[in-house]
C-alpha cells in the first residue's frame, strides 16, 4: 500500500494519531512519562498526523503534545480544533468568531507553535451560522496563523455552505466498520469538493479491536464509553455477536481484528486517513502495521454487510450528544437501535 496519503496538500502516513485519550475519554490521563513515550514513539515509528483539541482535557492534551513535540515541529502534520471549550467549569459549544479567534490564540500558546496546520471546527455552534464561523476562521487563515480549515461532524449540506466561504481541507467524522454515517452524503461530497476524510474512533471505541471487557460496569467511572448506547448492557450483548466473523477472517490474513478493521477502512479509498487513539505502545505499532495488511473487494463488502447500520446495536452517542452533531444518521431499523433520520440528507 502507498505508504503516504494526502492531507491539505501534504502527504501524511496513512495513519495519524489521535491523542485524546492521552487526557480523558477513557478513564484517568496517563502519567506524563508514559504520555510522552507514547507521542516520541509514535514520530520515531513515522506517524506524520497528530490530532488534538482545545476540548481534549480542558487544555492539558494541548499543553502534552506542546511540551513534548514542538522541538520536533517540522517532522509532523498538526491538527487541532476550536469550537468546544470549558468556561465557567462547564463545556460549552461556542462558534462565535471572537471566540475563534480567542481559543486560537490560547491553543497557539498550549502547542507552542506559531501555526496550526490544520484547525477544524470541533461542532457547528448552530446558534451561528456557519458562514460566520468559518469566515473567522479564514480570517486566521490569512494572518497565519492557521494553514488549512476543517470541519467536524458536519452534515454534507453544512459542508457545501462552509466551503462556498472558504476551502475546506478535511471532514473529521467517525468512521468505521460499525459507524458508517458519513457514507450517506459526507464522504461524497469531501470527494466532490476535495476534501480528505479523516475517521476517528475507526476502531470502534476498542470494540473492533476485540480489546474491550465483557461488560461496560468493568470501565472506569469516567469512560465516557459507559454513557453510550452501544456498550450498554442488552445493546453490548448483541453486538458481541458481529465480531467472531471478523476474528475469523483476521486469523485467516495473519493480522489481528483491529488491524483488519484498519485495513477496510484504508480500502475505503486513498482519500481517507484513520487517526485511532492509545496510550500503549505496542497497540500502536500494531495499528499502524495495519498499512501492511490488504484485503480484496470481495472481502471488504463481505464486512460491510456484515456490519451493516441495521445489525449495529444502539446509536453511536446519546440523546444529548445526538443533537449537537449536524451528521446524517440512518433512518429508524427497529432492532438495530434507534437511529434517526437527519432531513438535511
Amino acid at each position: 500500500m502507498t505508504q503516504t496519503r494526502m492531507l491539505a496538500g501534504t502527504p501524511v502516513f496513512p495513519i495519524g494519531l489521535g491523542c485524546m485519550g492521552l487526557s480523558h475519554g477513557y478513564g484517568q490521563a496517563v502519567s506524563p512519562e508514559q504520555a510522552q513515550a507514547l507521542l516520541l514513539g509514535a514520530l520515531d515509528q513515522g506517524v506524520t498526523l497528530f490530532d488534538t483539541a482545545a476540548l481534549y482535557g480542558f487544555g492539558h492534551n494541548e499543553e502534552l503534545l506542546g511540551r513534548v513535540l514542538s522541538p520536533h515541529r517540522s517532522r509532523f502534520f498538526l491538527a487541532s480544533k476550536c469550537g468546544i471549550f470549558r468556561e465557567d467549569g462547564r463545556r460549552r459549544i461556542d462558534g462565535r468568531p471572537d471566540t475563534l479567534r480567542r481559543t486560537c490564540e490560547d491553543s497557539l500558546r498550549r502547542l507552542r507553535t506559531d501555526v496550526i496546520d490544520l484547525y477544524y471546527l470541533h461542532r457547528w455552534d448552530k446558534s451561528v451560522p456557519i458562514e460566520d464561523s468559518i469566515g473567522a476562521l479564514a480570517g486566521l487563515a490569512q494572518a497565519g496563523k492557521i494553514r488549512h480549515i476543517g470541519l467536524s461532524e458536519v452534515s454534507a449540506d453544512t459542508l457545501r455552505r462552509a466551503h462556498a466561504v472558504h476551502p475546506i481541507a478535511a471532514v473529521q467524522s467517525e468512521y468505521s466498520l460499525w459507524s458508517r454515517n458519513v457514507d450517506i452524503a459526507v464522504l461524497q461530497a469531501c470527494r466532490e469538493l476535495g476534501a480528505a476524510l479523516v475517521a476517528f474512533s475507526p476502531l470502534g471505541r476498542a470494540f473492533l479491536a476485540d480489546g474491550l471487557p465483557p461488560s461496560v460496569d468493568a470501565l472506569a467511572d469516567t469512560d465516557l464509553r459507559r454513557g453510550m448506547p452501544r456498550f450498554q448492557a442488552d445493546a453490548f450483548v448483541r453486538n458481541q455477536s458481529l465480531l467472531p466473523l471478523l476474528r475469523d477472517h483476521a486469523k485467516g490474513l495473519g493480522c489481528t481484528p483491529g488491524q483488519l478493521a484498519l485495513a477496510w477502512l484504508l480500502h475505503q479509498g486513498q482519500d481517507i486517513i484513520p487517526i485511532p487513539g492509545t496510550t500503549n505502545l505496542a497497540h500502536l505499532r500494531e495499528n499502524l502495521a495495519a498499512v501492511d495488511v490488504t484485503i480484496d473487494a470481495a472481502l471488504a463488502t463481505e464486512l460491510a454487510a456484515h456490519f451493516h447500520h441495521e445489525r449495529v446495536a444502539g446509536d453511536r452517542y446519546g440523546p444529548g450528544t445526538l443533537a449537537e452533531v449536524d451528521t446524517e444518521v440512518f433512518p429508524a431499523h427497529g432492532a438495530g437501535g434507534g437511529q434517526h433520520i437527519n432531513t438535511k440528507a
